[in-house]
């Protein structure tokens, strides 16, 4: 991987804007590091790169598969069981388009944030995306575009104005969060176009799962350098509090054990 496009030196904590930070060198890797807050104990990494840098050298269907060798090499059962997980997940993927009807209404227009290529989402919802990635965000707007739907291409605090207050019965941050440089921001500017009464679902790497303690640096949740951001239940909740959403979650059974946190943020 080539040399971060930002300065090393001060990235604030996206959690709680402090500066004091402990450098984690076990869970760093080539040039990335990675940090724990002095304050909150948030752990973030210290040197993302730029935003121009993500829409084409660090996009994401590019990192992907840099991160999928490595992990083949490093930890190939782990990466096998991983690979299986994620097929499910393809195979299943009306499962999760039922899911999102199911929570947002027919008819509800919903903005997936980080959409990728746009398949998340479908008829009968209507559908709008923002995804940094230039290649990315032209084939979600073919897919969205018929739906009544758009797809806007850019950073999402820049993206995510163009809306007005208001306009959204759902929002999805599913796999996003983690890769956002300025979560803080991202929600606040969230709750401002959704409706009253709408929520976010968001899916997020957990930090505190028990994999990630077993396996250490080769646990599935770390992807140098486009996961910025490690989050843990209580460092979720505290950001949702922040921003004024109450956050439900939705896999509390299995939390310790699940390699993710599933979670709805509602209006507080």
């Amino acid at each position: 991987m080539t040399a971060p496009t930002r300065s090393a030196a001060r990235r604030a904590c996206p959690a709680c804007a402090a500066l004091g930070r402990r450098d984690l060198p076990a869970y760093s890797r080539d040039c990335w590091v990675l940090a724990a807050c002095d304050t909150c104990g948030f752990v973030y990494l210290v040197n993302p790169p730029e935003t121009l840098a993500l829409e084409e050298d660090f996009a994401w269907e590019k990192t992907i598969r840099a991160e999928e060798t490595r992990r083949k090499k490093d930890a190939p059962v782990m990466y096998g069981l991983d690979y299986a997980s994620r097929l499910r997940t393809r195979l299943f993927r009306r499962d999760e388009a039922a899911r999102y009807t199911r929570w947002f209404g027919p008819g509800a227009r919903v903005l997936d944030i980080g959409c990728g290529d746009g398949s998340r989402l479908r008829a009968p919802l209507v559908p709008f995306g923002i995804e940094i990635s230039k290649a990315l965000a032209a084939q979600a707007d073919a897919a969205m575009q018929p739906l009544g739907g758009a797809c806007e291409q850019g950073a999402t605090l820049e993206a995510i104005g163009r809306f007005p207050a208001g306009h959204f019965d759902g929002i999805v941050m599913r796999s996003y969060l983690e890769h956002e440089t300025e979560p803080m921001a991202v929600l606040d500017a969230a709750r401002r176009v959704l409706k009253p009464g709408g929520r976010i679902y968001v899916k997020v790497p957990n930090f505190g799962s028990v994999n990630r303690w077993l396996t250490g640096r080769k646990w599935c949740g770390f992807r140098h350098p486009d996961h910025v951001n490690y989050f843990t239940l209580k460092s979720l909740t505290g950001m949702a509090r922040q921003a004024r959403f109450r956050l439900t979650l939705l896999n509390p059974f299995n939390l310790a054990f699940d390699d993710n946190i599933h979670a709805h943020l509602t209006a507080a």
